[in-house]
Order: C-alpha cells, then sequence, then structure tokens
C-alpha cells in the first residue's frame, strides 16, 4: 500500500503521515487474514468497545508520554498537564487552552470543525474517485434519507479525517442554532485512507450521528460524526436548541481515528482555493480548527 501524503496548509509542505497501528491496519485491510478477522470481529462494535474500556484502565496512563514524545505533540496546548489524566482515553479526548486554536474572526468565514487532513468539493453530488479511482460517493446512503440528499446533491461537502495523533474534540463551524442529534448504526471499520482506498462505502456506512445546524448566514448546515474501528463513543456535548457561537465545542471522539462531515445548502458557502484545488487532486489538506474554510456566498 502507498504511503499517507497530505499538504499541510500551516507548513506549505507535503508530508507524510505516521499512521498510529499501521501495521495492524496493513494486516487488517491488505491480508486474507486481516480480511477474515475484519469480516469476523474487528468491524463489530463490540470490539471497539472493548479496546476502549482498555484505554479507560489507569494502567493505559502509562502510555500517554511515549505517546506525545513518539508523535511530538506539544503539552503547552492543553488544558490540563499531561500527568493529570486518570487514564488514556481522558487524554486522549483533552481540551486545549482557547488560544492553542483561535477562531477566524470573519463574520462571513465558515471554519474547519476539527484538526485534520480535510478534503472539499464543491457539489456534493459530483464526488467521484475519492482515495482512488472509480469510487462514487452515495450521499442518500449517508444521510439515511433521499429527499434530504436531493437537496444538497448541488451543495458543497467538506470530509474532515482525524488520525489518533490529532486533537478530538469537534467544533461547530459556523455560528447557529443546532437541533437534536439522530444517531444511525452501523459497523466500525476504520477511515484511514489505507481503509477507504479499498473501500470509500465505510464512510456511509459505518456508524454515524447527524446534527442539523440553522444558521443565519449559511442557512441549515448538516453536521455529521463518523465512527471507526476503536472508537469508544461520540459524545455531544452540546444542548439542542441553544444558540452557539462559531468554534463552540460540539463533542468529543473517545480513542479512535474518526471523521466528521459538514454539507451546505446549494449556493451558500464558496470553499477555498487551496482546499479545493489539493481536493480536486486527490491529496488532502491538512488545517487545525478553528481555520477558514470557506466564505458565504
Amino acid at each position: 500500500m502507498e504511503p499517507i501524503r497530505y499538504f499541510n496548509r500551516h507548513t506549505g509542505t507535503i508530508e507524510t503521515e505516521q499512521v498510529y497501528g499501521e501495521g495492524f491496519l496493513r494486516w487488517a485491510y491488505g491480508n486474507p487474514l486481516g480480511a477474515l478477522a475484519l469480516a469476523a470481529l474487528i468491524k463489530r462494535p463490540l470490539f471497539s468497545r472493548w479496546y476502549g474500556r482498555r484505554m479507560n484502565r489507569p494502567q493505559s496512563a502509562s502510555r500517554i508520554a511515549p505517546f506525545i514524545a513518539r508523535y511530538g505533540l506539544d503539552p503547552a496546548e492543553f488544558a490540563d498537564p499531561p500527568e493529570s489524566f486518570a487514564n488514556f482515553n481522558e487524554f486522549f479526548y483533552r481540551k486545549l487552552k482557547p488560544a492553542a486554536r483561535p477562531i477566524d474572526g470573519d463574520d462571513a468565514s465558515a471554519v474547519f470543525p476539527a484538526d485534520g487532513r480535510h478534503l472539499g468539493f464543491a457539489r456534493a453530488s459530483a464526488i467521484s474517485g475519492v482515495f482512488v479511482k472509480g469510487q462514487c460517493f452515495d450521499l442518500a446512503a449517508l444521510l439515511g434519507d433521499a429527499a434530504l440528499a436531493a437537496r444538497y446533491a448541488d451543495g458543497a461537502l467538506v470530509l474532515s479525517r482525524l488520525c489518533p495523533v490529532d486533537y478530538h474534540r469537534y467544533h461547530f463551524p459556523v455560528a447557529g442554532t443546532p437541533g437534536p442529534t439522530r444517531s444511525i448504526g452501523g459497523p466500525l471499520f476504520s477511515v484511514s485512507p489505507l481503509a477507504l482506498r479499498q473501500h470509500l462505502s465505510y464512510l456511509w456506512t459505518n456508524k454515524r450521528t447527524l446534527t442539523r445546524l440553522e444558521s443565519p448566514r449559511f442557512g441549515t448546515v448538516l453536521l455529521l460524526e463518523i465512527g471507526a474501528t476503536c472508537v469508544g463513543s461520540i459524545a455531544q456535548t452540546f444542548i439542542a436548541g441553544s444558540p452557539v457561537a462559531k468554534g463552540a465545542e460540539k463533542g468529543f471522539f473517545a480513542f479512535g481515528g474518526s471523521s466528521t462531515m459538514t454539507l451546505f445548502e446549494p449556493g451558500a458557502i464558496r470553499l477555498d482555493d487551496d482546499l479545493r484545488g489539493h481536493s480536486a487532486a486527490q491529496t488532502e489538506l491538512y488545517a487545525r480548527v478553528g481555520s477558514r474554510m470557506g466564505l458565504a456566498v
């Protein structure tokens, strides 16, 4: 399998992803025996719950310092010191100091909802060849609602992929009033490109959640969180019906890599040039939460 490369907006360079658990992923998604284990056990929520419980044990705290060192994390950004976490999961969904992730101040802007590697497309219904040629996006399956999919078919879609090494809280990309969250059941395949190169459909078959955000500037924005292998939970921390500011926290993922998606109504936003350009070349754009992803039309 080819290495995972992306463009880092903040450094202006092409970088190669350090894949947490790379050996396991390559075995599960590239080895015949791994494929059997994937079908029988790994994709099942029970496996991820078991792994999540391991990350909640006090002894898992011994993993924190080596993880920080290996992946070059900056403890100065953390809201709490590394030694304060009772287990690895607490560290994994840690909060950051507000100054570590400034929110773009332009009233007309939408911001990335999470730290991660992003793909942005002007028309959700025209997405094809993501991660590998020949794979098309199934918006109706993703939303579980054909009528809703038709409404957003010509709107912009942004996929934000979080790796285990990333900050794992996700935020509102625009200001507005969120409604209740709807859960859509499913398995828990990996959402790493190592897996998505084989089956993009993991994005619309995995367990996921959907929230509608009523925004004065951007209309009704659809916000989705997508679970993945070893994601213990998708936790929402906002209050439905209460207005939120752009960049306010929406929730967090417990241990594991995962993704969010943001869908806009047709004509609501123009995505930034670097996001559209790199996405058209099938290269993800790395950017941190609060960084601008587009402007209202």
